[in-house]
């Protein structure tokens, strides 16, 4: 016990040295009244940018490790130990940032925004983590992602809920990635990154009700396991789609399954296919009215969805800076003399004009209008497809993970009693 005490308070230490070396200039440059001139660096400090391609290196190497442990190696325990140092690294080393969940933000904007660019190392994050799905299935979450970490490593007694339950939670975070990214191509505000639950934890500075958002997500975990991974968290969407077509992934079963479902029981997330009984075989096969059905009711689910979120445009776009500034001062001229709200202070003392802050608010707007057809179409194809799987058939004669929804975390491997 001693030497666990000493280990932790040597790691503590380091953290608190490493902090200490990275904080900013607390205090104002002396004035000398010599004449002496304070020299200017002829060569900038590197480490922000060796930093950052080290940790694109970094990541590439635990998402290759992550992939070998899961296919090839088999290893539960090995995913296992290499999530813990990326808790330790990319979380509480490297504050949680920049991560992939929030670089979706990162390129949103890049595409909407013509002055704005995407750093090298940002597009990395973005990318890799797909390209790794698209052949190995969500080896990322397995092994790579802080917040996928922290959660997996509090499960204690996870239940089961019920499957109307979970397609109904699985909505939230298509509409967390819509408005995630209409509001990074508006220039509003990065809202994964502002509302991330675990950055506040990772850095040691995040605001009260923060902190009670990420612990209840994390005591949550211990019975709902990975509440934030999946029901909440935007990037799983793209891992998602990327992982249905994955190449190779995760297999329960070295050999030939014997059916004892082990590897069902030993998944906490529910992301374990059953063999299709007759009787359900049957009842999908009557179902083909109800897929024709559906089918032709998912454009009208994108016309609502679109007609719905421009409708909802003037009420969302109050969520951008310039927009409800313009609206405050427009509605309230009285609160020019308000010294207390430094929004209002601070645009008085720019020199700005009020036509030129309607202007840009009318703009914004109208981005607004276009951006919530946009994603209210999208939420409503996402709705329309959601009813259109409940028919879609598909026999499993074994037990198999969900390319989808599996984390690979490799659980159901190490319960399987087949061996190769």
């Amino acid at each position: 016990m001693k030497k666990w005490i000493k280990i932790s308070l040597i790691f503590a230490f380091l953290l608190c040295s490493f902090a200490g070396m990275t904080q900013k200039q607390r205090f104002p440059k002396p004035e000398f009244g010599t004449g002496y001139a304070q020299p200017t660096p002829v060569t900038p400090e590197p480490r922000a940018l060796a930093l950052e391609y080290t940790d694109v290196a970094v990541l590439l190497i635990v998402l290759s490790l992550a992939s070998w442990l899961a296919i090839r190696k088999r290893s539960r325990k090995g995913l296992l130990w290499l999530s813990v140092f990326t808790l330790l690294y990319f979380g509480f080393y490297r504050d949680g940032c920049i991560c992939a969940i929030g670089s979706i933000q990162n390129v949103a904007l890049t595409i909407f925004d013509p002055g704005y660019a995407i750093s090298i190392s940002t597009l990395l994050f973005f990318l890799l983590p797909l390209i790794f799905t698209l052949y190995f299935g969500r080896t990322f979450c397995a092994g790579a992602c802080p917040l996928g970490a922290i959660q997996d490593l509090l499960i204690i007694k996870p239940i089961s809920l019920p499957q109307w339950l979970r397609k109904t939670l699985g909505l939230l975070p298509y509409l967390y990635l819509a408005f995630a990214v209409l509001f990074a191509a508006t220039g509003t505000d990065f809202i994964i990154c502002r509302y991330d639950p675990f950055v506040g934890i990772f850095r040691m500075d995040a605001e009260f009700h923060m902190v009670v958002l990420g612990i209840a997500f994390l005591l949550m975990g211990m019975f709902v396991a990975r509440p934030y991974c999946r029901f909440l968290c935007p990037y799983g969407v793209l891992l998602n789609w990327m992982s249905r077509f994955s190449k190779f992934h995760l297999s329960i079963t070295p050999a030939a399954c014997i059916q004892c479902r082990l590897c069902s029981d030993s998944c906490p997330f529910d992301a374990i296919d059953f063999p299709t009984e007759e009787k359900q075989s049957k009842q999908n096969r009557w179902g083909v009215n109800r897929f024709l059905v559906y089918s032709l009711f998912i454009p009208l689910w994108i016309l609502i969805g679109g007609f719905a979120g421009s409708k909802a445009h003037t009420w969302i776009s109050k969520a951008n800076s310039k927009v409800y500034l313009a609206e405050l001062l427009i509605a309230r001229p009285e609160v020019r003399n308000d010294l207390k709200n430094l929004d209002v202070q601070a645009f008085l003392s720019s020199g700005k004009s009020m036509d030129v802050l309607v202007k840009e608010a009318n703009e914004i707007r109208h981005k607004f209008d276009i951006g919530g057809w946009i994603t209210g179409g999208f939420i409503g194809l996402v709705i329309g497809m959601m009813l259109l799987n409940q028919v879609i058939f598909r026999t499993r004669t074994d037990y198999q993970p969900n390319k989808a929804n599996c984390f690979s975390c490799g659980r159901c491997m190490s319960y399987c009693p087949v061996k190769k």
